[in-house]
Parts: structure tokens; C-alpha cells; sequence
């Protein structure tokens, strides 16, 4: 059987080639290997062998490189790990009534136990070495030398008796025991049991035996695999400085006290896989030089992993941690994973590196205050974890994905160099998130190293998405929402935006399309709008495409989110920068097919044309210019009399005398003649157009048609005017 942890398969003898693709998943460094059966049924791995990318078991499809799959190995992207010896298994609680497969002592059976000693026979006797005959047991150990094989499985030691089996095995030179294959599966060691500077050079087997005092292995070198697989420490645990050479099996282990891991060395594959820690559980400065599987681990209280090095990823899927947990200054330079896990008290990652991805999907965080200050080379996952109580996160990451993470008190979050996913988290309290511009500081007023993401442009925060949030307390301040998706965002009018918080703008340069010129005018735009224009048939180059999981958005959902967005402006007392997302909010409804009317895209389009939507001066000035130069030619052309008429009074005087009465008449102005298009008709034609601007009447001789051209010009100079002295004012008021 190949031991991948929890949801086994059976392999019968085979050799697994790994192509180039498959190669990731394993611990060798990507060289390839080979599982192949040895004599016993054990599984060796050869790693100077290429091997398959799927398992060869009938009904498995899993492919040795898949990270994700969980039939086949229980834990995602779980490296292999050498198989138990012949003869393993998980003890069933309570006393086993039945015998164990190995030929054992008997002693001491009753009708409630009729198997008795389970003490595997000493060589050549019938009985184990504890209840072996006094002369029995000392030819045996006089027969031993340093690096003997012995097998004392199921056998009961006392502290004496364990004690004379290390003395007969001690190094003359050192004084320290050593020992070859050992076996003390399901043994039982009576008070302490002191392994410390011991050397095993070959299999170390503690499978589901009993420590019920204090186990010392300090200083142990393991110079094969090390199994203690289902073992009971009821007393420490100390495992200070050991050395793992081989694969370091410690599958639901029960510490009973406390365990001490510090400064130990893990070469191969350390799986702690359903573990428990009822106590106190250190692994400060320890090194993993390949994977360390922690998943399913109950630390019952403090998991101290402070300054500990794991070389390829760390596994710590639903892992529960009922104390603190303490990682300050470890350093994970393969994958890290908390998918599920539960930190019911602090969480602590001060000055953590990761140097490749850091995930804590689904993971709750009961009452953790603090998540960093971190630094990690590739993303940060909280999609869909739940942080209980108030949290301030420190993390400076190339990304952090928030999706559908849940906060149920005020937050912070505090970032650097991090392109941030936020869609649907929930949050019922006042949460910010702002960019850091200094490197994160330490309590004693040491920076967080963050070299690892000196390749990234700046340290910028951007976010790209706050779709199905409901904005209504979040805070930005100084992050670069130039990519950001809003469309789908709930109460964005309430969205507070502190500092330098910038948007996408359209593109400036002028572009020939259709044999005209196109240009729009620069102002702050929202992606969804850039993606939209980008997918239109006559888009123009500059503006950005969609990626991936954009989705579609048109004008009739972009209209409403400007309009959100203007709103929160405006309430944050910014007329210029809302005067933006106006102009947005009004391209939007002109390009509006569904929920614009014909009629209202043809009002919107000359409001466009004419000013801007109220908002751009220099056009509607330009207008005005026009206006107004059209209007002296056309009076100097048709509406400025060829000459003034004078006045002419008649009146007949009575014959008899009396009162005279006098008819003042003026003749009609006359249509011009000749040179039309002189100085005196041009200052003339200027005098009345300037107050037609106005809308005042110049007093000037015109013609009929020139009453008409006055008419006109005095309704349109005077709508151009106040549309760029609007235009002026709601890009300068506050």
C-alpha cells in the first residue's frame, strides 16, 4: 500500500513514470522517481528514475501531479510518502482480544484477556525480552553490538529494563546507543524512555506504542524512515535537535504532554497528518526540507513554529488551533496551506516570507487581532475565510484575494505591492483598506523585509474587483482603481474614497476614424467602460480589453454605478471629481439603446455636442465663437441696411389757418447693394451680434432678414454662454 494519508489506494508492484508535467507535485525538486515494490510489501521510492503521470491502482484516475485531488490522496497536492512496513495499523481503542500477527510471550493471560503479553518472542526463546528468564535476558543483551536489528514489538519496558537494552547497544567511542532496524510497534515504555543521542541506521518503527512517561529523544539521528504513527505520549515529548534523514511518520500521534520539535531537522517527508497536541507543541527554528503535512492537527493549546524553515509546501488543512499559534519570522518557501483550518485565538505571522503562495481559504479566525505584517512572493488567499472579532492585516503580497471573506467586526487592511480581489466579501462594519508606502514596521521598530517583491513596479495597492459588495462601510484610501469592477456593487453612493485614489482615464490622442478625426476629451473612467468600448466594432485604439471573468457589462448597467459613484463625490464635498462620473453617467445613457428613448439619445447627443454635457467650456466657447462669426456674416451679407433710412415729417397747414399736425414716417431699410463686406458694415454687424450675446437689442437699421438673424442669434449666443460659464463653474467650485 502507498501511504498518501487518509483515502488510500492499493498498488500492486509497479513502477509510476512522472512525465515533465507531473514532476511540480513531488518532493525530489521536479527530477521525476520511481515506486517500486520491495520484498515485504514496503514502498521505496527511487528518485533518479523518471516516472507515471497517473496512478496505475484499478479505478484510480489520480495523476501524481494533480494538486487538488482528495480521493485519492485526502490532502490537496500531497507528495508521496514511503509506505508503512508489513504488519502496520491503527490500534482499535480498547484492549484487542485479538492475538497480534507475530508470535508473542502470553504472559499473564486471564479470561478477560486470553491473549496476555503481547511481547514479541526474543530470538531463540519463547517468551519477550521483559518476561524473559533473568540469565535468558542477559546472554541476549550480551549478544548485541552498536547497530543491531532488534524487533521487541508489542513488549512492555520498564525504565531499567529499556535502559539495559541501550547500554548493550552504546558505542565505545561515544557512549551513545546504536541501533538498526528497531521495531517497537504497540510497546509500552513504563516511566522514562531516553532515546537522546541515539543513532537508528535503519527503520525506526514506534507504530502505535505507548509512552506513559517522558520521551527523550534529543539529539537522535534517524538515518531511515522514523514511523510513530498512532502513538500515545502520555507524559513530554522531546525531540530537540533530532535529525530525520528518512521519512519522519507521526499520523495521529497523541501528545498527551508537551512537545518540544525545536531546531529539529525534517530531510524527507514530515507528515503529522490527524495528530494531536493536547498540551503545549514547539517546532521553533525546525527545518522541513520537504513537505510537512500538518493537516487535521488539533493543537489543543500554543503551536509555537517561530523561525521554522519549510523548504517545500506546508500543509495545515483544517488543522484546529485552539490556542495561540505562533509562526513570527518562519519562512515557507513552497506553498503554504490553512485551507479550512480554525485559529480560535491569535494567529500569529509577524515578519513571515513566503516565498510562493499563502493559502488560507475557508479558514476562521475566532479571535485573531492581527494577520501579519507578512511578505509573500505570490497571493495571499482569504476567499471565504471568516474573521470573528476586530483584525488588522499587514500584508505586503503580489496579490490578495478576498473573495467572499467575511468580517464580523471592524477591519484593516494595510497593504503593499497587492493587486486585490474583493468581490462579494460581507462585511457589517467599518472596513478600510489602504496602501502602505514605507516598508511595515515591528513593535521594536525593526521593517519587515519585503525584498522578495522588489521586481513588482511600485508598491501600489490596485484593486480589481468589488462586485456583489456592499459598500456601504468600506473605506479606500490611496489604491489605484484603475482596474477595479464595480458593476454589481450594493450602496457604492456610500463608498468613501480617501487620499489618492485613481481612476482609469479615456484616451487622449486623437485617432482618424472613417476619415475623421476622433478624440476624447480626458477624464476618469471605469474599466467596465474601457471593456466595453474596446469590444465595440469601431473601437479605436486605447482603450484596455477585457480579461478573463470580466463578464459583459454595457451602458445600461454602467449608467446607474457612475451615477452611485458621482453621488459619493458629491457627498464628500469633490463637485470637480464627481463632474466626471456626471460626464460618464450622461455617454452612458446616450449609448443607452434599452432604456433610452429615441427622442432622449437625440436631446443627449446635441447636449454632447454643444458643451460637454454641461461640463467642457472650451466647446461650448467654440460654439459660441461660431455662432457669433456666422452671425456678422450673415448681417453683413443680408441683415445691415444699405443705408439708414432717415426720417421724413408731412403735415398740411389749413387754409384758414389753425393747428398744423405732422406724420413722421421712415422709409423701410433697404437690402445692401454694392461692397457689402466693408469695415463700417462689419462693426456695424459685430455691435449687434455682441449683444445678442447678451440679449440685448444693438438699435441697429436691419433688414427684415437681419431682424430674423438678430432674433436667432440673441436665443443661441446667450444658451452657449451660459453653458461654458456652467461648464467653468462645476469644474472649479468645492
Amino acid at each position: 500500500m502507498l501511504g498518501l494519508g487518509h483515502g488510500q489506494c492499493v498498488l500492486m508492484p509497479y513502477t509510476l513514470q512522472l512525465g515533465p508535467q507531473d514532476r511540480r507535485a513531488l518532493p525530489f525538486g521536479g527530477r521525476g522517481g520511481r515506486v517500486e515494490a520491495e520484498p515485504g510489501g514496503e514502498q521505496v521510492i527511487d528518485r533518479d528514475q523518471p516516472a507515471p503521470a497517473q496512478c496505475p491502482a484499478p479505478h484510480c484516475m489520480q495523476k501524481v501531479g494533480d494538486r487538488r485531488c482528495r480521493a485519492h490522496a485526502g490532502a490537496s497536492n500531497r507528495p508521496a510518502v514511503r509506505d508503512r512496513p508489513s504488519g502496520m495499523s491503527h490500534p482499535s481503542p480498547g484492549p484487542s482480544l485479538t492475538p497480534p500477527t507475530w508470535p508473542h510471550c502470553g504472559h499473564g493471560s486471564a479470561p478477560e484477556d486470553p491473549v496476555g503479553c503481547r511481547g514479541i518472542h526474543v530470538p531463540g526463546n519463547t517468551a519477550c525480552l521483559a518476561h524473559l528468564a533473568d540469565s535468558d535476558r542477559d546472554t541476549y543483551l550480551a549478544g548485541l553490538t552498536p547497530g543491531t536489528d532488534i524487533d521487541h514489538r508489542g513488549t512492555p519496558f520498564t525504565e531499567p529494563l529499556l535502559s539495559a537494552l541501550l547500554d548493550s547497544l552504546r558505542a565505545p567511542a561515544t557512549q551513545h546507543p546504536i541501533l538498526g532496524n528497531a521495531r517497537f510497534e504497540s510497546a509500552t515504555f513504563t516511566g522514562d524512555a531516553r532515546f537522546d543521542s541515539a543513532t537508528f541506521t535503519g527503520k525506526a518503527v514506534f507504530e502505535s506504542a505507548i509512552f506513559e512517561g517522558k520521551a527523550v529523544f534529543d539529539s537522535a539521528i534517524f538515518e531511515r524512515e522514523a514511523w510513530f504513527g498512532s502513538v500515545t505520549f502520555t507524559g513530554e515529548a522531546w525531540f530537540g535537535s533530532v535529525t530525520f534523514t528518512g521519512e519522519a511518520w507521526f499520523g495521529s500521534v497523541t501528545f498527551t504532554g508537551e512537545a518540544w520539535f525545536g531546531l529539529v531537522t525534517f530531510t524527507r517527508n514530515a507528515v503529522f497528518d490527524s495528530a494531536t497536541f493536547e498540551l503545549d507543541a514547539a517546532f521553533e527554528s525546525a527545518t522541513f526540507e520537504w513537505a510537512a503535512w500538518f493537516d487535521s492537527v488539533t493543537f489543543a493549546r500554543n503551536a509555537v513554529f517561530g523561525s521554522a524553515t519549510f523548504r517545500l509546501d506546508a500543509v495545515f488543512e483544517s488543522a484546529t488551533f485552539m490556542g495561540d499559534a505562533w509562526f513570527d519570522s518562519a519562512t515557507f518557501m513552497g506553498d503554504a496551506w490553512f485551507e479550512s483550518a480554525t485559529f480560535e485565538r491569535d494567529a500569529g505571522f509577524e515578519s513571515v516570507t513566503f516565498e510562493r503562495d499563502a493559502e488560507f481559504e475557508s479558514v476562521l479566525f475566532e479571535r485573531a487581532a492581527g494577520l501579519g505584517p507578512l511578505a509573500c512572493a505570490g497571493r495571499v488567499r482569504l476567499s471565504g475565510a471568516v474573521f470573528g472579532g476586530p483584525v488588522t492585516l499587514l500584508l505586503a503580497a503580489r496579490r490578495v484575494e478576498c473573495r467572499r471573506t467575511r468580517w464580523s467586526a471592524t477591519a484593516e487592511l494595510r497593504l503593499r505591492y497587492a493587486t486585490v480581489d474583493f468581490a462579494h466579501a460581507v462585511f457589517e462594519y467599518p472596513l478600510t483598506i489602504a496602501a502602505e508606502p514605507s516598508p511595515f514596521v515591528l513593535a521594536d521598530g525593526q521593517p519587515v523585509p519585503d525584498g522578495l517583491l522588489g521586481g513588482a513596479p511600485d508598491a501600489r495597492v490596485r484593486m480589481v474587483s468589488l462586485r456583489g459588495v456592499d459598500a456601504a462601510h468600506l473605506v479606500l484610501a490611496d489604491v489605484d482603481l484603475s482596474a477595479c469592477l464595480f458593476a454589481g456593487t450594493v450602496h457604492l453612493d456610500q463608498l468613501r474614497l480617501e487620499g489618492a485614489c485613481s481612476f482609469d482615464t479615456a484616451p487622449s490622442r486623437t485617432t482618424w476614424h472613417h476619415g475623421h478625426p476622433v478624440r476624447f476629451t480626458p477624464r476618469r473612467t471605469l474599466a467596465e467602460e474601457h471593456h466595453w468600448r474596446a469590444g465595440r466594432p469601431e473601437a479605436i485604439p486605447g482603450w484596455n480589453v477585457a480579461v478573463f471573468s470580466a463578464g459583459h457589462v454595457g451602458p445600461a448597467q454602467l449608467a446607474p454605478v457612475y451615477r452611485a459613484l458621482r453621488k459619493s463625490f458629491e457627498d464628500s464635498k469633490n463637485e470637480p471629481g464627481a463632474a466626471d462620473f456626471y460626464y460618464g453617467e450622461m455617454e452612458m445613457r446616450r449609448h443607452d439603446r434599452e432604456g433610452t428613448t429615441r427622442t432622449e439619445r437625440g436631446l443627449l447627443h446635441g447636449y454632447w455636442a454643444l458643451s460637454g454635457y454641461g461640463l467642457r467650456a472650451s466647446r461650448a466657447l467654440y460654439w459660441l465663437a461660431a455662432t457669433m462669426l456666422a452671425t456678422v456674416l450673415l448681417l453683413m451679407g443680408f441683415g445691415i441696411a444699405q443705408d439708414s433710412p432717415k426720417q421724413e415729417a408731412t403735415g398740411t397747414v389749413p387754409a384758414g389757418g389753425g393747428k398744423v399736425t405732422f406724420e413722421i414716417d421712415k422709409a423701410d431699410p433697404q437690402n445692401p447693394k454694392g461692397d457689402r463686406f466693408n469695415g463700417e458694415r462689419f462693426e456695424k454687424a459685430l455691435n449687434v451680434t455682441l449683444n445678442s450675446v447678451v440679449f440685448r437689442s444693438s438699435g441697429q437699421d436691419l433688414t427684415t432678414t437681419g431682424t430674423y438673424i438678430e432674433m436667432t442669434s440673441r436665443l443661441t449666443e446667450p444658451i452657449l454662454l451660459g453653458l461654458a460659464v456652467l461648464a467653468i463653474r462645476n469644474r472649479v467650485k468645492r
